[in-house]
């Protein structure tokens, strides 16, 4: 068996899927399988990703969404299917840093961590391109949660997260919307004790096709979990006191 899966939605990526494998083939040493989620068979990326499990079988697999379309259901899909005791997400336009996943996982088996955040903006991270805007916002909405309820990472709306599967069993996901999942799991898995850390991480804008996040959508997708996480904080200080 595998140490770890890596779960990856895709949405027409067909530029840049291929990449995408050469790039964790070359530079993730830990045994690994991917599990590349779709929506719909006439998806660019998925003749390319049945392409690579014919040649790869013990590498990747491609998963059809479960609930439809979107992001949310293809991150769920995947961490239904996937069977190994660690989860990593990560998106399909090269954007994600892959040669910190070694480290990640080391946090998980060799220090007892349950979470493992890529962080952008603690010491050591950056983002290259993309929106101002919503480089601004999430940037403070990590720093101002940190300091407000004592989340243990700087940037949770960062999706490139790994997990112990155990963790993501214990929790009940209720996001519809995309990527603020990666935020439920984190202040769910904070409230609930379990060890969360973070490692700094390079993001850089997608080389090839189109971002799907909309800001304006999806802004009051995220706030639910920050106040939660401030709400969580604030009861467990309170039945501390007493």
């Amino acid at each position: 068996m595998t140490d770890l899966a890596i779960v990856i939605p895709v949405y027409n990526e067909g530029e840049s899927f291929r990449k995408v494998f050469d790039e964790i083939h070359s530079k993730v040493k830990t045994s690994f399988k991917i599990y590349a989620v779709y929506d719909f068979d006439e998806d660019t990326t998925a003749p390319i990703i049945k392409n690579l499990a014919q040649q790869y079988p013990q590498l990747i697999m491609g998963v059809r969404n479960n609930y439809g379309r979107g992001v949310v259901g293809a991150i769920k899909t995947g961490f239904e299917t996937a069977c190994e005791p660690v989860i990593l997400v990560t998106m399909g336009d090269l954007s994600d840093d892959l040669s910190d996943v070694d480290k990640m996982f080391s946090l998980i088996k060799n220090q007892g961590y349950d979470v493992v955040c890529g962080s952008r903006y603690m010491k050591g991270g950056r983002q290259e391109g993309g929106p101002k805007l919503k480089k601004l916002l999430s940037r403070f909405a990590g720093l101002s949660l940190k300091l407000l309820s004592g989340l243990l990472t700087h940037d949770p709306s960062n999706s490139f997260k790994m997990y112990r599967r155990s963790v993501l069993q214990s929790i009940a996901l209720k996001s519809d919307g995309g990527f603020e999942i990666g935020m439920e799991i984190t202040v769910k898995a904070f409230l609930k004790g379990y060890k969360i850390t973070e490692i700094p991480t390079i993001w850089k804008d997608r080389t090839a096709g189109k971002s799907n996040f909309k800001l304006v959508q999806w802004i009051p997708k995220y706030l639910r979990w920050y106040f939660l996480a401030v709400s969580g904080r604030i009861k467990q200080l309170i039945a501390g006191r007493k």
